[in-house]
Formats: structure tokens, C-alpha cells, sequence
């Protein structure tokens, strides 16, 4: 049975993604784990975890794995894992690429140089992954340091949802940013788990 089915190790942060796309397209060979939507924020435990949930995969017998990890600030650390286990990862180098499509998000990078990104989950748990994460309701006055170069705050969502909208509109007030929305669906992410 775990020879038939393609076990999707992802990042917690994408995991209603993951379930959304594989619903809309019938992927019912994906066999989905998630890692803690935490390690977002710490990037350097990403390849550690992963490692383990690959081995864990494997005793199970699982024979086809796919990373649903984009490089997500690992400086290439999941790709020598890849290589070594000979398995595939969400190609790009983080979700924002991904959700609006690598080649577009290439396209706009002069345009978006200074520009805070949010997704629907991080619109979701703005308090949580941002402002707790970084200690900004215990020392406000980091604000600046963390946030002083960035010039506007770009939500992309992949539901159009007018309360995670007004979610991201107020992290951007909080921040102090410009807001920017931009509605992408699931971009790159479908595609890739459709070829999975």
C-alpha cells in the first residue's frame, strides 16, 4: 500500500494548501506529514527534522517521498538532502515564490526589494509567527531594527478571504507599512503536487 502512495513531508505552514490542492485535483495517492509550522522561524532545525521525518518515511515503507520545503532561508541544506536521498523538493526558494509563481516573483524582484510578505497562514498568525516570534509585544522598540528597511507589506493570499484581508491590512498598520494585496490561488504549489 506505501509503495502506491507519495508521501508529502511539508512544512506545517502550507499544510491547508496541500489539503486544499490535493482535494480540488483528486490527489489521493498524497500521503501528507507535516513538520511544526514553527520552524518556520527557525530555519536552521528545517534540515535536522526533515532528515528524521525521512527516515521515519522510509520505515515505513514508503518508497516515493517529496519535499513540500521550498529552500525557506536553509542556505541549500534541504537540497544536499534531496540529493542524497534522491527525492524532489517544491522548486523555489521559499513559499512567496511558490505561491505567486516562481517566474513572476523572479520578475518582480526590483519591484518588491523592500516589500514584507504574508501568506494566508501567516495573515492567520500574525501575532504568533511575527510579533511574538520576534519579541516585538515585549520590546517595541526592536520595530525599527527588524522592520525600518521594509517600505510596504504584500499579502499574498490563496483564498480570497476579506477577514484574513483585514488581517494583513492591520499587520501592516502595525508595522507601519504600506499594504499591498495580491491575490495568487495556490501558484507553483498545484502544478508540482499534481506532477508528484
Amino acid at each position: 500500500m506505501n509503495s502506491q502512495k507519495v508521501h508529502v513531508i511539508a512544512c506545517g505552514a502550507i499544510a491547508r494548501e496541500i489539503l486544499a490542492v490535493s482535494r480540488i485535483n483528486s490527489l489521493d495517492h498524497i500521503d501528507l506529514h507535516c513538520l511544526p509550522a514553527i520552524l518556520h522561524c527557525y530555519p536552521q532545525k528545517i534540515a535536522p527534522e526533515l532528515e528524521k521525518a525521512i527516515a521515519n518515511a522510509r520505515a515505513k515503507g514508503f518508497e516515493k517521498i517529496f519535499v513540500g520545503y521550498a529552500d525557506c532561508g536553509t542556505g541549500g541544506d534541504i537540497d544536499k538532502i534531496c540529493e542524497r536521498e534522491g527525492i524532489e523538493r517544491l522548486s523555489g526558494p521559499h513559499c512567496y515564490s511558490f505561491f505567486t509563481g516562481n517566474e513572476e516573483f523572479a520578475a518582480r524582484a526590483d519591484e518588491d526589494f523592500t516589500s514584507f510578505f504574508l501568506t494566508d497562514f501567516l495573515a492567520r498568525q500574525f501575532d504568533t509567527f511575527v510579533v511574538k516570534t520576534l519579541g516585538l509585544d515585549r520590546h517595541p522598540e526592536l520595530m525599527e531594527m527588524y522592520f525600518g528597511n521594509y517600505r510596504k507589506l504584500v499579502y499574498i493570499s490563496q483564498e480570497e478571504d476579506p477577514e484574513l484581508q483585514e488581517k494583513a491590512r492591520q499587520a501592516a498598520d502595525y508595522l507601519g507599512l504600506e499594504y499591498e494585496y495580491r491575490f495568487t490561488g495556490y501558484g507553483d504549489l498545484g502544478k508540482e503536487l499534481q506532477a508528484v
